[in-house]
């Protein structure tokens, strides 16, 4: 029986393609593809957040590599089998997505909640962020400037040393100092606040 190779099949190297029987596609399912039931379960429990379709997963799985076998058996059946399974819970994320344009025909009747915070949080926030720029202000220039760099800009002790012009160890010890210091203002604050209250 000739027997030739293509690479449409789920994105798989490729795949033989011989026409086999029922009993060939039967054999060789049992062979190749269900003794790695425990980890394609393993990887689809790890990959999908409701373990309440992990089975449904399987079975749909199960049946597209199976449907894909009585065309022609993959040459590499673990890869297939993960390729298969990537390949559905990518389109499942895909599907659960996609919001039909009926039940969104008018957002104002469904009272849709806005993604910008209300009033009282941004006033919350400003706040907030003064009370943190004071905090920083008592901090000795340096160590705000070091605090800055690696806790705002999120640079690495290296970046942060290259740019002041010191060592990373220095710049290590300005971090646990005005980390501290930080600490030591807010919680002295809250502490004040409770004795007053």
């Amino acid at each position: 029986m000739a027997e030739r190779t293509d690479t449409n099949l789920e994105g798989t190297d490729s795949v033989t393609k011989n026409a086999p029987t029922l009993a060939m596609v039967k054999a060789w399912f049992g062979r190749e593809i269900l003794p790695l039931e425990a980890s394609l379960m393993q990887y689809l429990q790890h990959n999908w957040r409701n373990a309440s379709d992990i089975a449904d997963l399987r079975q749909e799985v199960y049946i597209q590599i199976y449907q894909a076998a009585l065309q022609g058996f993959p040459e590499k059946p673990r890869q297939y089998l993960f390729t298969t399974a990537r390949n559905l819970l990518s389109r499942r994320v895909q599907h659960e997505r996609v919001i039909p344009i009926e039940a969104v025909a008018d957002l104002d009747a469904l009272n849709a909640a806005s993604d910008a915070p209300g009033p009282d949080r941004v006033a919350v926030a400003r706040d907030e962020l003064r009370h943190l720029q004071a905090a920083l202000d008592c901090l000795a220039p340096r160590v705000r400037e070091a605090v800055v760099f690696g806790k705002i800009d999120g640079m690495t002790r290296a970046e942060i040393a290259t740019r002041m012009g010191i060592s990373e160890a220095t710049v290590a010890q300005y971090l646990v100092e005005g980390i501290r210091s930080l600490i030591d203002i807010f919680y002295g604050e809250l502490a004040a606040l409770r004795r007053n209250a």
